[in-house]
């Protein structure tokens, strides 16, 4: 591929990655309730994020790492590449803890060094025992060596089978930076399983390798590194580019003159050597500056791509894991969401006396003129005629509550019984619920959570006003009323204002609703209907939405004319009343139990259709286009 070419893959490369990168995290947010394994600990991930965002669209350059196994001289090799003591050895095990980095001349001036190992604290070198102590951080400590080539980075790295953990993620940010490894193996360390599990890795990135036997018994060992290698390349599936070896001079490696013999492996048969081996030897740096350094980085960036679309290790195995956990949960949802629907079928509904007081409240503001005086005489008439009625019964029963205060302490009983259902089947949920819903809700009823919802809830009941509560209902329900059924509401209107001949009609109206001359004598309740309607409160907050009341209020909704609409409308007044107290409940409960539970739980189960996920899905069809 010529440069223009590369440069154009590059370049669409870099594209996708960014946005492959923000869609990926948002879509780990979105996911958090199915609860899998977080991108972090996805090797897909990291390639992706410390090896192709960092360098895709940069100009080439590679980055060599000396890598391998405890104590086995990986610092003396690097030492030989840097001309120097840059890095410090020790005889024990497990000398080096932190990276070592060259860096040609001018490199800096080019590239941010930072984003090119993004997981690293940068220190510039002074001191080579620096990278024997102890810590926490991931540092890397990094120096200058002018005799490197211009596009050159070379590492020595903590030991890839250390005991300390650390050591191991340190080892592995290093080999996903890097575009060549250098595996220094030794007879004991060829087979060891940390070692070749380090490699298998390197192998599926498509790493270029060069090996070098280190500490070997020349020529004793001559007839058994073949052997030894060709065990190593079949666990691991690497192909090296170059292979050499080194004696074991342990004063040669300190005052850092170590021969370094180049073998090849006959083609066809990994234990056959060339029957002549050369014994001149190489300068290693040298070989390196000699590398083709655009196929090599071409070859280990599209190495790095290819892991990410792996059909069974990269993203699209991640989405699968996501789309049926997400399938899974909906199931689960559904059957809980289903089985748990809190129905209120007492909801008490306002005294017919509050609403037609409103609604007359309300003709009056509207009416202008003789009507509004005609009306208002009319009404207190009526009052006149009604005292010896109301005085008579006041005899018998006593002084009756406030209807709207009637009706407070009736919506409140509701409410008590409303929450205690809601609490009872969370309770529920949790005990039959998955491991992923289960500690959702559990963390909803932890502590006092039922009182301190009952405290709220009262605090906010008793300082509602109610009347505003009403007026509002009763404003939009008549200018609905006037918009949408405008005959309707001209025959309204003509009842009560044409004429005082005309205003006892209307009584005859009110009656046979329900209401009697000043709707206080006749059902003062309007009958059942409204009252009984069913509010699935449990089920709407957990989609999301807020109260709906079944179809029961909407009796005679078919009604076309006459006082056959009045009464259907009538009707509606009462459930648009009972929706908004309905509405009001369900919005707290929303806000102060479930908090982002059924945000969390709608969005999970829609996963695959969200946003994210189908942005994912788009970059990795371009990454397989390009690729």
């Amino acid at each position: 591929m010529d440069d223009a070419k590369r440069d154009v893959l590059y370049k669409h490369c870099a594209t996708t990655v960014r946005s492959l990168l923000a869609a990926l995290t948002q879509l780990e947010r979105e996911a958090v309730l199915l609860q899998p394994a977080a991108l972090a600990e996805r090797e897909w991930f990291e390639l992706l994020r410390q090896k192709l965002i960092p360098q895709l669209g940069e100009q080439a350059f590679l980055v060599v790492a000396v890598v391998g196994g405890t104590n086995i001289g990986k610092s003396v090799i690097f030492n030989h590449l840097a001309g120097s003591r840059a890095s410090a050895t020790s005889p024990l095990a497990s000398g080096t803890k932190h990276a070592t980095c060259l860096v040609p001349e001018g490199f800096n001036a080019q590239h941010d060094l930072q984003s090119v190992f993004p997981d690293f604290e940068l220190h510039e070198w002074s001191d080579a025992s620096l990278a024997l102590e102890e810590s926490e951080t991931h540092r890397l400590f990094w120096r200058v060596a002018k005799q490197l080539p211009p596009s050159l980075l070379v590492l020595d790295t903590p030991d890839i089978d250390s005991d300390a953990r650390v050591n191991w993620v340190r080892a592995d940010a290093v080999r996903r930076a890097a575009d060549v490894l250098i595996a220094v193996l030794t007879q004991q360390k060829y087979n060891d399983a940390a070692v070749k599990e380090f490699f298998r890795k390197a192998g599926a990135e498509d790493k270029a390798v060069l090996v070098v036997f280190n500490q070997c018994l020349l020529p004793e060992d001559e007839p058994y590194w073949p052997i030894w290698l060709d065990t190593f390349c079949r666990e691991t599936q690497i192909q090296p580019d170059a292979i050499y070896l080194t004696p074991n001079d342990r004063r040669a490696a300190e005052d850092l003159r170590l021969p370094f013999f180049e073998r090849q492996i006959a083609k066809g048969d990994a234990k056959q050597t060339q029957p002549a081996p050369d014994n001149t030897s190489r300068d290693l740096a040298a070989d390196l500056a000699k590398l083709r350094f655009p196929e090599i980085r071409m070859r280990t960036l599209l190495g790095s791509l290819h892991e990410l679309t792996h059909p069974q290790r990269g993203i699209p195995a991640y989405l699968r894991e996501l789309r049926m956990a997400s399938e899974d949960l909906s199931r689960i949802a559904t059957r809980l969401t289903t089985e748990s629907v809190v129905q209120v079928r007492t909801w008490p509904s306002p005294g017919n006396s509050l609403l037609v007081s409103e609604i007359r409240q309300w003709w009056h503001a509207h009416q202008e003129g003789w009507a509004r005086t005609i009306n208002s005489a009319y009404s207190t008439v009526g009052s006149g005629l009604l005292w010896p009625i109301r005085a008579a019964r006041r005899a018998l029963q006593g002084e009756p509550l406030p209807p709207m205060e009637d009706y407070r302490r009736r919506e409140w009983l509701a409410v008590l019984g409303v929450v205690e259902e809601i609490f009872d089947k969370l309770q529920w949920m949790a005990d039959s619920g998955n491991d992923v819903i289960r500690p959702r809700i559990e963390a909803v009823l932890q502590g006092e959570a039922r009182s301190r919802l009952l405290t709220l809830l009262r605090q906010k009941h008793d300082a509602l006003d109610f009347e505003a509560e009403l007026k509002s209902v009763i404003e939009q329900e008549m200018q609905n009323l006037r918009e949408t059924k405008p005959d309707l509401f001209g025959m309204y209107r003509q009842l009560n204002n044409v004429s005082a001949a005309v205003r006892p009609m209307t009584s005859v109206i009110l009656f046979s609703i329900g209401f009697g001359p000043a709707g206080e004598i006749v059902a003062p309740f309007l009958g059942h209907a409204a009252a009984s309607a069913a509010i699935h409160v449990f089920a709407d907050v957990a989609g999301g939405a807020t109260a709906a009341l079944a179809g029961e209020a909407a009796v005679s909704s078919a009604a076309s004319s006459g006082t056959s609409m009045l009464q259907a409308w009538f009707h509606r007044l009462h459930s648009a009343f009972t929706a908004r107290r309905a509405s009001w409940l369900t919005q707290l409960i929303h806000s102060e139990l479930l908090g982002t539970l059924p945000e969390d739980l709608n969005a999970a189960t829609s996963l695959a259709k969200s946003a994210a996920f189908i942005e994912v899905q788009k970059c990795v069809l371009k990454i397989e286009g390009l690729l």
